[in-house]
């Protein structure tokens, strides 16, 4: 189904959603039936189930360390609980969100709903586990609306060999997406300070020489930011499956191949790629690979990034936003730009991956929950066309106004978003401040004017954009899944020594014993499974 089909299935307004229940709920009380309390974990209701607009207060994990916003006393928030009758109280880990979220599952402490990355192992578990509702079958019993608000499309693909749904995606786009829009963006970005970038002359960093002699010579005339060393280059964090700005985006903006001859390829050995690896390596031999970005988890960038501390870095531009609204607002001339980075020796245009079918995150309804109904009622308001408008725009007269039939968002509040994104949240909360149901392709029609500081970094990627037919993921306890999970923690620990080698002979020997010990830990399972799924994604969704 199309965005514009989607947009047109999403079209009937909440209203509809509260017919379906009055009449659900007819039913229900015609047949008697009545719900006792349970014990924690068997998934029984402890509500009368005419019980709908009683207020309620639903756990929701989220699992992100950096993610604290509250709900409740901004405008967004405090509607959806008008609407619903639910609450929020949310909840994110401390420390390593793996190690939290593997505690909850073993001590079946899982909360009332959870959103955690489609990508993450933990999702299998949960369902093959029996921890987590079907959508469907509390749907079918409490909201049938929650057929009307969801995509099709996205239904029949996260529909498993059972026949049941047991979770659903933010930031969702199909492959018929990508061929009726052309402003899809990708969130995968080179940026620079301009400030500095100008200075230098806007040197073409697009190769080995230009990337060295731009970053040397930032270094060399701005060592310092209010005090603190400038960082040459900056990137996301070490975690133990390595560096995404160093391993999958530097793979991307080198455009090296997901598939060679019909067979998954094998990216991390890509000449391409490990001539541009001796590059940063050569710099890190001359200083310009600070330890900071060894070490620095997201507090310490969020602190560096706010006083605009680095010169360049591969980062994904969403993850910048709010600290780049912040620095925008308090040194406009630091403010970051996204340009033409790393190329491969052809000069090969970026391959930068938007977001696909699988989308960002899912969420599921643990069988902890207490008030499943209600919960997959405020599932099917989130997803709806009045759910998404609220989450996207906020309230007509207070957050935007209509002028010619399009919604415009209030100068003031305009203003207050792109300079004070955390003040913005307090007292508004939309602009997708509750990300979690977020449906890109829906809200493409009320979109509004890009603007300073994030607007550029997004325009600048949709050249480069195309739809991600290659996303893997592995389930774990299957000899490929383990392989995959040993192969990435070995990586973790190989690709900072790559990086810090103090010769080329070193890195190569490194490298050798990295592909080496890969082979001993199962990869040619990883590459069969990883050819195996990308056939199939391709057969699903028509891609030749």
């Amino acid at each position: 189904m199309s965005g514009l089909m989607a947009m047109e299935k999403k079209g009937k307004s909440h209203k509809a959603r509260k017919i379906y229940l009055r009449a659900g709920m007819a039913i229900l009380t015609g047949m008697l039936f009545t719900f006792s309390s349970c014990s924690q974990g068997n998934g029984e209701v402890t509500q009368e189930a005419d019980n709908e607009k009683a207020p309620v207060t639903l756990d929701w994990y989220v699992n992100y360390t950096w993610y604290n916003t509250p709900w409740g006393g901004n405008v967004v928030s405090d509607k959806i609980t008008e609407e619903t009758g639910v609450s929020i109280n949310f909840l994110s880990p401390m420390g390593n969100e793996e190690e939290k979220f593997n505690a909850l599952m073993s001590s079946n402490m899982l909360p009332d709903m959870i959103t955690i990355g489609w990508w993450e192992n933990q999702v299998d578990e949960m369902i093959d586990g029996g921890m987590v509702y079907a959508l469907n079958e509390l749907a079918d019993k409490y909201d049938p609306y929650f057929w009307e608000a969801a995509d099709p499309e996205v239904v029949s693909w996260y529909t498993r060999e059972d026949g049941n749904i047991y979770c659903y995606p933010n930031s969702s786009f199909s492959p018929s997406d990508y061929e009726k829009y052309d402003n899809i963006p990708s969130n995968q970005t080179f940026l620079v300070r301009r400030d500095i970038y100008e200075a230098l002359g806007r040197p073409d960093m697009t190769t080995p020489e230009g990337f060295m002699d731009a970053v040397k010579r930032a270094a060399e005339q701005f060592p310092e930011v209010d005090g603190y060393p400038l960082i040459p280059i900056g990137a996301h964090e070490f975690n133990s499956a390595g560096c995404v700005s160093f391993d999958q985006d530097l793979q991307n903006f080198l455009a090296v191949p997901y598939e060679k001859d019909g067979k998954y390829y094998d990216r991390y050995t890509d000449p391409e790629y490990i001539s541009w690896l001796k590059v940063f390596r050569k710099l890190g031999t001359e200083g310009y690979l600070k330890e900071d970005i060894f070490i620095d988890q997201r507090t310490q960038m969020a602190e560096k990034l706010t006083r605009g501390q680095y010169f360049c870095m591969l980062y994904q531009r969403t993850d910048i936003a709010d600290y780049h609204t912040e620095l925008y607002a308090r040194y406009p001339e630091r403010v970051y730009i996204a340009v033409d980075g790393p190329r491969n020796s052809l000069g090969d245009p970026p391959m930068l991956p938007g977001v696909g079918i699988n989308g960002w995150t899912v969420t599921l309804i643990s069988k902890n929950c207490k008030n499943p109904d209600r919960a997959i009622q405020l599932i099917s308001y989130l997803m709806s066309e009045e759910g998404q408008k609220l989450t996207y725009l906020g309230i007509e007269g207070v957050t935007y106004d209509m002028k010619d039939g399009h919604p415009v968002v209030k100068e003031e509040i305009r203003e207050l978003l792109n300079s004070d994104r955390k003040t913005y949240n307090a007292i508004y909360g939309a602009d997708d401040t509750y990300w979690m149901f977020q449906d890109n392709a829906v809200q493409l029609k009320w979109r509004q004017p890009l603007s300073m500081p994030n607007g550029q970094l997004e325009e600048w990627t949709y050249p480069y954009s195309y739809y991600p037919q290659y996303e893997i993921s592995f389930q774990r306890n299957t000899k490929a899944g383990d392989a995959d999970v040993n192969i990435k923690k070995l990586w973790s620990r190989t690709l900072p020594k790559l990086l810090l080698a103090p010769t080329e002979e070193e890195f190569d020997q490194i490298m050798a014993e990295f592909v080496k010990e890969r082979e001993k830990m199962g990869f040619a399972l990883v590459m069969e499974e990883s050819t195996r799924q990308m056939q199939e994604t391709k057969e699903k969704l028509k891609i030749k």
